[in-house]
Parts: structure tokens; C-alpha cells; sequence
């Protein structure tokens, strides 16, 4: 129950109910692809891997078979749920009907928790295989390690070299594929210390906007908070110590099952003296879809 509602009482000098300050969610999710499913569980991608052709160095040969190596990736859904009661009294007290702000409360933290499924998708094990029981590990050939120039740093530029180099390697198309990340306020800190990045001696167009990093060296920054515990479970194990994982990607790399986007309803509870209950709900899940699409970046943050 909404034990907090009798601080809104009115009083002279109030006018409205604020939300107070928080993370905005949905800031991951239209940067992986998506899809709608039902079930205990679906597949959300056939892999099929690459092949390689045999030169034919005589007439008349028999037809080579190159078998085509294919496997599938698999993700499920988990349920979110909220619900809180303002009754009665408590609106006739207050200036202003807060059901609306409520619901938009539970909105954001819905968004936040798709987020979060992402988030916790970056560098977790993957479902693999025909059934899902295949457990795939994040490689360690796909890692940028904290210590990079001979001393442990934030994020600065010799790890997005290092991170744009694991890409090209793998065969990422630059000019079809977007490259995304999703920095926090330290690792962004240590891009503001690098010259090269906010130079326009080294940029042929601004990299900054109003202070902010959006974009550089290919790569395009969402800003998100990992040690806000409030906002996302994904902190525990996207922070380290004195560490944190930095994930980049691009959008075929990571996948958002949708069983259920999110649904919100204002009804009147008859069983709780005629209050009324906004409820919000969604049910989703994620995963990596291919380990060559994203690189994990360890940013020292102490």
C-alpha cells in the first residue's frame, strides 16, 4: 500500500505531485532486434554458420558436400509485476487525483526491467542448441582488459581501438552495422579526459554535445547507471570491485523476446474499501544472439 501518499497531504505550497528523480528505462531496447513470442521458451535466431567452397581442379569430379554448420539460440521469458493502492481518503485530501503519476512510476520501472534483461543478457551464458540446454560462456577472446597502455584506466580510446579491432576481426560489417555502447557517468568521465575525443583537432565535427560524448570512433553511447540498485539487478554483475563492464554491440548481437509488453490498468479494488489500484506488468527476456557481435570492455571505476 502506498504508505508514503499522506506526505502529499495538501499544504499551501503544494501544487502537484513529483516524481522524484530516476533512471528513464527503455534505453536499450531499440537498439537490439525483437521479437513476439509464446511459450515456456523460443528460439530467437538459427545460426548458420559460414562455409567454404572447394575449388574444382577436374572435369568430371564428384560433387563435393560441405556439410553447413547450424545451431540456434534460444531465450525466455520472466515476469515483472507492480501494484500499489491510493484509497479514498487519501485523494480527497490531496490537490491533485495521483493515479496518473503513479502509473507513469510503474511505466518507467517496467521499461527499466526490459532494460535490465538486456543488461544481464551482455555477458551471461546463452541457451544454445536444438532444445536450449547448451549453455554458451561469453569468450574471453572477446574481452578488452581493464589494463590497457601498461596502467589500469576508464574507458579512454585505446580500449575502443582495441574493441573496433575485435569487431573487424570478426568480419562486422561497418557499413551495414551500427556499433553501439552503454557507458555509465565514469566510464563517460574517462572519455572526457582523452584528447582525442574532444579535440576538433582530431574530429572532423563536434564529438561533444552540451558536454556529452554521443558518438565516436564509430561508436554510438547510451548513457545508462550499473551501480544504481534501484534501477537494474544487472548491477551485481556488471560491477566488480573496482570495475566495471562496459558491453558494445551491434543490434544483431543481442535479442529481446516480447511475450508481453507492458500493460497497465487502473481499477477499484471493492475488496480494499474502494481504493484504487494501478497495476503494470511485462514479461520478457534476452539474449546474445552471436558472440563475434559483442565485446565487453573492463573500465576501471575506483
Amino acid at each position: 500500500m502506498a504508505d508514503t501518499i499522506p506526505v502529499h497531504f495538501v499544504q499551501a505550497y503544494t501544487a502537484n505531485v513529483q516524481l522524484l528523480l530516476q533512471q528513464k528505462g527503455g534505453k536499450l531496447t531499440p537498439f537490439v532486434t525483437q521479437g513476439t513470442y509464446t511459450g515456456k521458451g523460443a528460439k530467437a535466431v538459427e545460426q548458420i554458420g559460414s562455409v567454404k567452397p572447394v575449388k574444382n581442379l577436374s572435369r568430371h569430379a564428384d560433387t563435393p558436400l560441405i556439410s553447413t554448420p547450424g545451431d540456434a539460440r534460444w531465450v525466455f521469458p520472466n515476469d515483472y509485476e507492480w501494484a500499489d493502492l491510493i484509497d479514498d481518503q487519501d485523494r480527497l485530501r490531496m490537490l491533485i487525483d495521483p493515479t496518473a503519476s503513479y502509473t507513469q512510476n510503474a511505466v518507467e520501472a517496467m521499461r527499466r526491467a526490459q532494460d535490465d534483461e538486456i543488461l544481464q543478457a551482455f555477458f551471461a551464458s546463452s541457451a544454445t542448441g536444438e532444445n536450449g540446454t547448451v549453455s554458451t560462456a561469453f569468450p574471453a577472446g572477446q574481452i578488452v582488459g581493464v589494463n590497457v597502455g601498461g596502467t589500469n584506466s576508464k574507458l579512454n580510446v585505446a580500449k575502443l581501438r582495441a574493441a573496433k579491432k575485435l569487431f573487424m576481426a570478426n568480419g562486422v560489417d561497418f557499413e551495414s552495422e551500427k556499433l553501439y555502447c552503454a557507458i555509465t557517468s565514469d566510464a563517460h568521465d574517462g572519455l572526457l579526459g582523452e584528447i582525442q575525443v574532444t579535440s576538433l583537432d582530431y574530429n572532423n565535427r563536434p564529438t561533444l554535445v552540451e558536454g556529452k560524448v554521443t558518438a565516436f570512433m564509430g561508436f554510438n553511447f547510451i548513457p545508462v547507471e550499473f551501480n544504481d540498485s534501484t534501477a537494474y539487478d544487472a548491477a551485481a554483475t556488471l560491477v566488480s570491485g573496482s570495475t566495471q563492464l562496459i558491453p558494445l554491440w551491434t543490434m544483431k548481437g543481442m535479442h529481446l523476446g516480447m511475450w508481453n509488453d507492458v500493460t497497465v490498468k487502473v481499477t477499484e479494488r471493492a475488496d480494499k474499501r474502494y481504493a484504487i489500484q494501478p497495476y503494470a506488468k511485462t514479461t520478457v527476456g534476452a539474449t546474445r544472439t552471436e558472440e563475434k557481435r559483442v565485446v565487453q570492455v573492463i573500465s576501471y571505476a575506483a
